[in-house]
């Protein structure tokens, strides 16, 4: 049995995956990985939800979930180096999740770190979503383009002071106090007084795509 222990989370993913006992497992042929606590995305409908890759085989996976599954049409699994692998699900219970992959993938290529050009960084959550910006007692309406767990990049119309102090504030988030630390107009790089812990970050996450429309969760589709 796989520790459900997220405290134990690495931001650089660097845990050694293992094969797991194949015994009792119905209809699994491919050998399968036990990958302890590992950050990935799924991607439904283009919108980016957090979650744990707990195992991995060629023919699909298990993911840990921080919610219900949204609602989707489309699924896919993003690695924390940025592959793609287009999915559908086959069993939803207890806060897990089994996915079918449609084609038979690289497992090593999923789990290898080094193929991302920034093997060492959180994994971000890619956004597009009007965000405001408060500082000097001054109101800017900015574009937030990604968030994780300690820092975001957003795009302002005004030129941000390097290791200016300001607030955010963004749909589904409570408000965020944060420094600029790097700037390429009209993009900014933010890094937070204080970080999200990835449940929280997740829960945030599906609060934000639900208050720019975004179908709720519950909805699944389950594969036959």
């Amino acid at each position: 049995m796989v520790s459900s222990d997220v405290n134990r989370y690495d931001p650089s993913g660097a845990y050694a995956a293992q094969p797991a006992a194949l015994a009792g497992m119905e209809g699994r042929v491919a050998p399968r990985f036990t990958l302890l606590v590992r950050t990935a995305k799924l991607v439904a409908d283009g919108r980016e939800y957090l979650c744990i890759l707990r195992d991995v085989s060629a023919t699909g996976c298990k993911v840990r979930l921080f919610h219900p599954v949204p609602a989707h049409t489309a699924m896919a699994l993003e690695s924390a180096n940025g592959e793609h692998y287009p999915m559908e699900m086959v069993w939803n219970r207890d806060g897990h999740a089994g996915f079918r992959f449609f084609e038979e993938i690289d497992v090593s290529h999923l789990i290898d770190d080094s193929r991302s050009p920034y093997p060492k960084r959180q994994i971000r959550m890619r956004t597009n979503v009007p965000a405001r910006v408060i500082a000097n007692g001054r109101e800017l309406d900015v574009q937030l383009r990604d968030i994780s767990q300690q820092g975001a990049c957003i795009e302002c119309p005004e030129r941000l002071m390097l290791r200016q102090s300001l607030r955010i504030e963004v749909a589904g988030f409570p408000p965020i106090f944060a420094k600029v630390c790097w700037r390429q107009a009209p993009r900014h790089g933010l890094v937070f007084d204080r970080g999200f812990l990835l449940e929280e970050l997740a829960l945030n996450m599906t609060h934000l795509h639900e208050s720019h429309g975004g179908p709720g969760t519950g909805g699944m589709r389950v594969a036959s």
